[in-house]
């Protein structure tokens, strides 16, 4: 069925409807990975966007069942130069456009994302509609396009209970703002305990398990909409190591005093460059986030750039100096994306290992 794409500046782009027919709004941005575009549609970070995919041939492998990162699609569209619609891969399960249908997501294809990425690059991550409507009247539909915002976010994606994962190791409690699954799969790898508590819990609840150590997950969203988990992140610095990834790694920052600020088109997907300044060698990192930290806000009495991204500069890792606590702007448990940094994890377990000596 035909189908429309319309930025909040005017531009529109005709093409092809698939995943169910209708109508949404959301923030278009765009992700760079020529694969991964199962795990992105689940990722809880993406929640209220619809994303690009800037590879052209998106469903050649299919839908499987253990490659997600949450247990449903985050995403509110998804914008595609061609789907495919007989994928070939022993461990697919289902079609990518029977996979949206299921769960009421709507997908756009046959536009040039091409162009579309460079508008996006030139003026910002914009809002835009994807609608079947024959009538459609961009005049119409204008205010409320432009009038969208992502709302409570990670209240949204945060689990709603306690979950437990036995281990052998560390006792880790697991704030989840939104959080990735190889996160969890990355600290049972290496036998750690875990409580996974909802982003509401207070200090009390997660100190009350005394935990070894502490992960702030990454989730979506502003960071400075957090007020409450900023307070709670507030009082358990200093108390336990903390180990901040992606919103984590805001989060922190606020908390200790930085600003944030968001970028103009953000970093998403899995070929971003970043120098880990303190061992001097680049890594290939997965990334998905719209918001930095504020270099000129960071104290640096006690505060130190461990990470920096190669392409535009802005900071991608933080170490603090008077507390076992740090973090990094971009994903370390990969999926998809290059596992060059599972390295941190197993500096979390160092830091947690050198605290109780």
């Amino acid at each position: 069925m035909k189908a429309i794409l319309a930025l909040e500046d005017g531009t529109i782009f005709k093409g092809r409807s698939f995943g169910v027919e209708g109508e949404v709004i959301g923030e278009i941005v765009f992700n760079t990975g020529m694969t991964g575009y199962q795990e992105v549609i689940t990722d809880p970070s993406y929640y209220g966007q619809i994303v690009t995919m800037t590879y052209p041939l998106i469903g050649n492998y299919g839908i499987n069942l253990d490659d997600m990162e949450s247990g449903r699609p985050q995403i509110r569209g998804m914008i595609v130069r061609e789907v495919c619609r007989t994928p070939s891969n022993f461990r697919s399960d289902e079609r990518l456009d029977d996979y949206l249908k299921r769960h009421n997501i709507m997908g756009i294809e046959g536009i040039d994302t091409r162009a579309l990425t460079r508008i996006i690059r030139e003026k910002g991550t914009m809002k835009g509609i994807i609608t079947t409507d024959e009538n459609f009247d961009f005049n119409k539909k204008i205010d409320e396009i432009k009038s969208y915002r992502i709302k409570n976010p990670v209240s949204e994606v945060t689990t709603r209970e306690i979950k437990y994962f036995k281990g052998s190791g560390y006792r880790i409690a697991l704030i989840d703002y939104g959080i990735k699954q190889n996160i969890i799969r990355s600290l049972l790898e290496r036998n750690c305990e875990i409580y996974q508590f909802p982003a509401s819990s207070p200090a009390e609840d997660i100190l009350s398990i005394n935990p070894d150590g502490i992960v702030l997950s990454n989730g979506p969203g502003d960071p400075k909409d957090c007020g409450r988990e900023i307070g709670v992140i507030k009082s358990l610095l200093g108390k336990k190591p903390v180990f901040g990834i992606c919103l984590g790694h805001q989060l922190i920052a606020l908390a200790m005093g930085a600003d944030t600020e968001k970028l103009k088109y953000g970093h998403r997907g899995c070929n971003h460059p970043v120098k880990d300044l303190e061992k001097d060698l680049t890594y290939i990192t997965t990334q998905n986030h719209g918001y930095t930290v504020v270099e000129c806000s960071i104290d640096t009495g006690r505060a130190v750039v461990t990470h920096r991204n190669m392409n535009d500069g802005t900071i991608e890792g933080i170490r603090y100096k008077d507390m076992p606590v740090f973090s990094v702007q971009f994903h370390p448990e990969a999926s998809p994306g290059p596992m060059e940094t599972a390295y941190l994890f197993n500096k979390f377990i160092d830091v947690i290992r050198e605290n109780k000596s």
